[in-house]
């Protein structure tokens, strides 16, 4: 399993996968292992949880302009649960 960690502010955290080379301001992937949970535990990495990503099903469409009703939209109010139409 690979995660993206970047540096806690003035710490650096060399990269045993990479030389020794340090983790760069920006992050970087790394494998989740024991060296690197160590780092996120003693403060010296920070996880970054990335952002998720919109697919093409996530995509609702374009809104309605305020003061327009949707087509789907229901005109007539639905009666309360319980009550009798």
């Amino acid at each position: 399993m690979t995660i993206h960690l970047w540096p806690a502010p003035g710490r650096a955290c060399p990269m045993p996968e990479k030389g020794g080379e340090l983790l760069p301001a920006e992050g970087a992937p790394v494998p989740l292992n024991a060296y690197w949970q160590r780092r996120i535990n003693d403060g010296d990495a920070v996880k970054i949880d990335p952002a998720p990503t919109a697919t093409a099903t996530d995509d609702p469409g374009p809104a309605a302009e305020p003061g327009e009703e949707q087509a789907d939209a229901p005109t007539t109010p639905k009666p309360s649960r319980g009550a009798k139409a």
